[in-house]
Parts: C-alpha cells; sequence; structure tokens
C-alpha cells in the first residue's frame, strides 16, 4: 500500500534526524503527505516540503511541514538557503522524476541521506562525487507487517490522515487529468 511505503521511509529517516535538523520532502500528493505526517510524529527535524503544487504545498502546510518551497526550477537554491547553505540531512523524494532526483542530491548535505521512494527515472552520480561527499543513497520498497500495524496505530491515535479526493468510476477520464495537473489533494478514490 502507498501509505506504507511512505511510512516506511519516513520511518527510517526519522531514526537518524536529531531535533532541528533538516529533513527535506519532494512531493507532498498522494504518498508525501502521509511521509510529512510520519516525520513530525516520529522526529523533532524541520521539515521543508518542495511541490510545484500550490494545493500539495497547502496539504503539506496542513501536515505539518515548516517550510514551504514552491518547484519552480529555484527550488535547490531555495532549499540551500534554507538550510545556510549546507543541504538537508536528509531528503525523501517520493516523486523521482521530472529531475527531482539531480535536484534532492543536490539538496542533500554532505554525508546526508537521500531515500528514494517514487520511481521513473536514473540516479546518475559520479562515483568519485559518492566519496568526496560521502552521501547515502537509500532504497525503500512497501514495507512489512509489522510496520502497517505501526502506520494504523499513528491513524488511530490521530496522526495521521490520509487526504483523498472520490471521483466515480464514469469519471475517471477527469481524475486522470486532475492528477495529471497537480489538481488533486492528496490521493484520488474512484467510487463505483
Amino acid at each position: 500500500d502507498a501509505g506504507l511505503t511512505a511510512y516506511r521511509a519516513a520511518k527510517k529517516a526519522s531514526r537518524h534526524l536529531l531535533p532541528g535538523q533538516k529533513c527535506v520532502v519532494i512531493g507532498s500528493g498522494g504518498l508525501g503527505h502521509i511521509g510529512i505526517q510520519v516525520l513530525r510524529s516520529m522526529c523533532a527535524a524541520d521539515i521543508i516540503v518542495v511541490d510545484p503544487s500550490d494545493l500539495s504545498l497547502s496539504l503539506a502546510e496542513s501536515c505539518g511541514a515548516d517550510a514551504l518551497v514552491k518547484a519552480d526550477g529555484n527550488e535547490v537554491q531555495k532549499v540551500l538557503e534554507l538550510t545556510n547553505g549546507r543541504g538537508a540531512e536528509a531528503v525523501l523524494d517520493f516523486v523521482a522524476e521530472r529531475g527531482t532526483t539531480a535536484k534532492g542530491l543536490a539538496m542533500t548535505r554532505d554525508m546526508g541521506s537521500y531515500y528514494v521512494i517514487g520511481y521513473g527515472e536514473d540516479i546518475n552520480v559520479s562515483a568519485f562525487e559518492m566519496i568526496t561527499t560521502e552521501k547515502n543513497i537509500i532504497g525503500n520498497l512497501v514495507g512489512t507487517w509489522a510496520e502497517l500495524t505501526e502506520l494504523m496505530e499513528l491513524a488511530n491515535r490521530g496522526h495521521v490522515h490520509l487526504a483523498t479526493q472520490e471521483f466515480s468510476l464514469e469519471n475517471a477520464n477527469e481524475a486522470l487529468q486532475a492528477l495529471n495537473g497537480g489538481k488533486v489533494k492528496g490521493r484520488a478514490v474512484l467510487v463505483p
């Protein structure tokens, strides 16, 4: 399940984030908004959210983001400004396409960790850069039954909620257009 995927990634990152450190979340849609809430409930890092959609940034703010960055081509520079030029200790990329992998790595500080959750493009980084920056690239795929139980407990306690927008089956094409246009707040759900 997508919620479990977001939970696992945020749980991995939260283990290494100290209060006041910076965590960037790229993409605050269907997966990312869950990741933001999990991070907020599991650690005291400052959460910076990057997204091109004003609707998704609004959702991120309601989920507990500390700073919002519009993905407009200048997002790397904006994140570096928010992190005193060093980059974030952790970057969680819920998109991993349309150039976010290169940008996500550029937002990651030396010895920081870049978590890949979304998929769609290759990660291109030289061995020399990996050695000299000591950055970690960490993959993420779904989660365990125990982690699903943990996520359900967070939801039961009111720490995580799933934002959805319903579409009828007859309006499936409208749902796809809304998703592609960044006009869905959270996850699109088709109902009979």
